[in-house]
């Protein structure tokens, strides 16, 4: 068995509301049974848009870079480089970038998803 790897400009970026995404660990990247992967990278001021969570599984996020605040089933929370946060299975949550630098936020997803499987919650936002 050879070592499976690839370097992240390998796999094309989607540009959707409020980030820039690239599966890493997905159909037609890494394939692994049991998981996914992907990097983010969220402008200034942005918000990851709609609130939506995953029906099916749990997300955990690492920030490499950036700072901001998260929502996770209406509470928030301040992170910075270096915050690693749970979005338990069904809860809604987002991401925004309060700061100044580009948010860089790597997302890991058990089992595996897609975009296919996320939940829209409209009208969910952060409070004023």
């Amino acid at each position: 068995m050879s070592v499976r790897t690839l370097h992240e400009t390998d796999i094309a970026e989607l540009d959707i509301p409020g980030r820039r995404l690239r599966w890493l660990v997905a159909d037609g990247a890494l394939q692994a049974k049991n998981c996914s992967t992907c990097v983010i990278r969220v402008a200034p001021g942005d918000k990851v848009l709609p609130a939506h969570s995953h029906p099916d599984g749990e997300e955990v996020i690492y920030l490499i870079s950036g700072s901001g605040r998260v929502l996770v089933d209406r509470e928030v929370s301040v992170v910075r480089a270096g915050s690693v946060v749970l979005f338990p299975q069904g809860k809604p949550h987002m991401l925004h970038n309060t700061g100044t630098e580009e948010m860089k936020v790597v997302c890991f997803f058990a089992p595996a998803t897609s975009l296919a499987n996320y939940r829209i919650h409209e009208g969910v936002d952060f409070p004023d």
